[in-house]
């Protein structure tokens, strides 16, 4: 543990890098922390932390700039802070203004987080246990072709076009939609492959192709995601040059993004901080990962996240995370069939 001094001028380093990007001088440490010693005591807190490895120098006259372990022991004694109730009620605002649509909701969340604090954001799509059948319509397009229309439950909508040997009225589809529905409703794949034996030959087919949309929800469930924020990055000093911009959409792209978030997934919910060369990605090593999960009171579903230099305003982003976090999941469990999320004001998030 550091000496209360100590912790106040690395504090103060870390503020004033965050905010110019420019090593931070003793002197400047002094002026901005109102510390009643001389710049000499100061110098000799600056030495004792560089040689603890929280803080690094360019060389030896050059001012100060955070290392890795000195932003993971700011993190770590960071008082937990609440969002200003006005910026809750806008967001919370904003979110029941948009359709009652769980990809709606995931877009305007990294739309508003990148805003919010000024760095990429990125969300994985839910990974339920397995993707449930809600609602079946099938239209008619011709004698032979009609258009399967499957509801998932998240409010996912699947469509796919069907051939039939002999002509099928839009009755028969009627009627054979009715039936499944009936059968189907809020069941897995597993569970409805188990009925397939009783259906009839033309219901046999629109399940089996139930089926394929079902099976392709699954394999891709979790690993899709929203990103926003790029622009953020490019004017970023850290990424004006060099690769690690390229790096990051390359990374993004290929779809190690989203595995690296699913990779730190667990059990609960609350903020996690994977400070630079914490990430298990090269390509992210010059990088903070901040990443919360949202689901259902009993079950994450999938995990939100903000990705910026290590140079990061640790307080405002987590802050920011955790109250957008906190409203998807209130919004998922009314979607879900849980708790009503719009009965809810945004004082009890």
């Amino acid at each position: 543990m550091l000496k209360p001094r100590e912790e106040l001028i690395l504090n103060s380093i870390i503020r004033q890098y965050v905010l110019r990007v420019a090593p931070v001088s003793s002197s400047s440490v002094l002026g901005e922390c109102g510390l009643d010693v001389s710049s000499a005591t100061v110098r000799n807190d600056v030495a004792r932390l560089e040689e603890e490895g929280y803080i690094v120098r360019p060389h030896h006259a050059a001012g100060s700039m955070p290392s890795d372990k000195g932003y993971r022991y700011h993190v770590a004694n960071l008082k937990r802070q609440e969002l200003p109730l006005e910026e809750q009620f806008l967001i919370n605002h904003l979110f029941h203004q948009v359709e009652d649509k769980l990809e709606e909701w995931l877009n305007l969340a990294v739309t508003l987080l990148s805003q919010q604090v000024k760095n990429v954001a990125v969300v994985t799509t839910p990974r339920p246990a397995a993707t449930q059948y809600k609602h079946l319509e099938i239209v008619s397009i011709q004698p032979h072709m009609a258009l399967v229309v499957l509801v998932l439950h998240g409010a996912k909508v699947r469509q796919q076009l069907v051939n039939f040997e002999r002509v099928t009225t839009q009755e028969d589809l009627t009627n054979i939609a009715k039936h499944l529905n009936q059968l189907f409703a809020g069941l897995s794949i597993s569970q409805i492959e188990l009925k397939i034996a009783e259906l009839s030959q033309s219901e046999q087919l629109i399940t089996q192709h139930v089926l394929r949309i079902l099976q392709a929800e699954d394999a891709r469930s979790g690993r899709e995601m929203f990103l926003e924020g790029w622009h953020f990055l490019i004017n970023q000093p850290e990424f004006c040059q060099g690769p690690r911009l390229l790096n990051l959409i390359r990374l993004a792209e290929q779809k190690k993004l989203a595995d690296l978030m699913l990779s730190y997934d667990s059990a609960g919910y609350g903020v996690r901080v994977i400070i630079g060369r914490e990430n298990k990605e090269e390509a992210v090593h010059d990088c903070s990962l901040v990443i919360s999960r949202y689901g259902l009171p009993w079950a994450p579903l999938g995990s939100i996240a903000v990705v910026g230099p290590t140079r990061m305003e640790y307080e405002r982003t987590i802050a920011v995370l955790n109250y957008v976090s906190s409203l998807i999941s209130l919004l998922v469990t009314e979607l879900y069939g849980g708790v009503p999320a719009r009965q809810t004001s945004a004082t009890n998030n």
